[in-house]
């Protein structure tokens, strides 16, 4: 890492949020599938998932159009349905607990560790012990989520999961290239679910990818991406006799990956490595920038995790832990207020910033739907409202990093 603290600040240009590594190989890769004659699901998609395959140490790989679809694929092959309750994190992308819906399922929120944005083990355990209590427990699933590029406590989440008979399926959107020990972000799950959306490590625009060593889920899961077929076009088309249309067996959906997606997928899976590294310099560099920083905490990483810093998120004023019986909430908004302040400022001066996610349950369809308070999962609305997401992409200079750690020390000391 450059110790060079003095390099000059360019001119005020935009310093994007993130940035896709994308170039004439894609541009080739979709210019050969487009000479080629066949665009959809296809000999690429199928090269793509075995990519993914082989890096995730999965024995299944499913492309389909988003994240969000590959957990509807995932939930629904795990046999989650009506009637069924799922547990997941408070504080996430609200796909993740829509896809819960989309099953007929109802999405229980628990609150998050606030050092990790990561589901509390903790608070799984309290749902699930208070509610063993007078009644048979509909809790079917749990949905942790891989946030941000760090892996969540699913050794933890797997002790509970065992001792309660509940399926794990991994919500790891943000994680490719993560890890928690040895085990790939999404390997330590029944399935998990990926997403190439231009804000991940990798892109193909938009998609998703649901990995497995389950054969039947992954079976089920690549017939009710493509309508519920019993052979894809490509297999028919590779097959004597291929002209007869084939059975369908299940309620399925159009949630195939186009082999234009798909080629843009292999060329960014070459690429991975070497995206990887130059986040991790640019996360390691803000590290450094920001080390005696009284107003942002870092992202944390336990021991064991490996961060894919899909997005470098801290917390604004967290110079104390908090503790649900001792949250002061008229602190909490003055904070929020000049959080909110800060990020308008950067934003005025050329700097993309963003809030980590969202508190789903304090959100419109959620509260209403289901009369929650914002405080019902205090963590949550804290991270909701203090995160600050930074912009980070792996070719980010020094000079703009410095840029960056500059504006913000120099509006936090006003």
């Amino acid at each position: 890492m450059s110790q060079n603290m003095s390099a000059e600040i360019p001119s005020e240009t935009r310093i994007a949020i993130t940035r896709p590594v994308l170039d004439e190989q894609e541009s080739a890769a979709v210019d050969a599938v487009l000479n080629s004659g066949w665009v959809v699901q296809g000999p690429r998609v199928a090269e793509f998932e075995r990519m993914v395959s082989e890096y995730t140490g999965a024995r299944h790989a499913v492309a389909t159009t988003s994240c969000t679809t590959a957990l509807h694929l995932a939930l629904l092959a795990a046999g989650i349905g009506p009637g069924d309750e799922v547990i997941l994190p408070a504080f996430t992308f609200i796909a993740t607990a829509n896809a819960i819906e989309y099953v007929g399922a109802r999405p229980v929120f628990v609150d998050i560790s606030l050092d990790t944005f990561t589901i509390s083990p903790d608070a799984v355990r309290k749902y699930i012990n208070r509610n063993r209590i007078g009644r048979k427990s509909s809790v079917k699933a749990i949905v942790p989520v891989s946030l941000f590029g760090l892996c969540a406590n699913m050794a933890a989440i797997h002790e509970i999961a065992r001792d309660s008979g509940l399926v794990v399926i991994e919500d790891a959107a943000c994680g490719m290239g993560a890890k928690r020990q040895e085990f790939h972000a999404g390997r330590e799950a029944l399935a998990g679910v990926f997403s190439f959306h231009p804000r991940k490590v990798i892109t193909t625009g938009e998609g998703g990818m649901l990995i497995t060593d389950n054969d039947e889920l992954a079976a089920l899961a690549r017939k009710l991406r493509d309508h519920g077929a019993s052979a894809t076009d490509l297999q028919r088309h590779l097959t004597e006799g291929g002209s007869l249309l084939p059975e369908y067996d299940h309620l399925g959906y159009n949630y195939r990956m186009t082999d234009i997606q798909g080629s843009i997928g292999v060329v960014q899976m070459g690429k991975l490595e070497k995206i990887l590294a130059g986040r991790k310099r640019a996360a390691a560099r803000y590290d450094y920038l920001l080390q005696n920083d009284r107003c942002l905490r870092m992202p944390y990483i336990p021991d064991g995790y490996t961060h894919a810093y899909q997005s470098y998120v801290c917390l604004y004023k967290a110079s104390r832990f908090w503790r649900e019986s001792a949250v002061d909430w008229d602190q909490i908004d003055i904070w929020n207020k000049e959080r909110n302040r800060l990020m308008k400022s950067l934003e005025e001066g050329g700097i993309s910033v963003r809030q980590g996610t969202h508190a789903v349950h304090a959100l419109g369809y959620y509260k209403k739907k289901y009369g929650f308070g914002d405080h019902d999962f205090p963590m949550s609305f804290i991270a909701d409202r203090l995160s600050l997401t930074l912009p980070l992409y792996s070719d980010m200079t020094d000079a703009d990093q410095i840029r960056v750690v500059t504006a913000v020390k120099r509006e936090t000391a006003a």
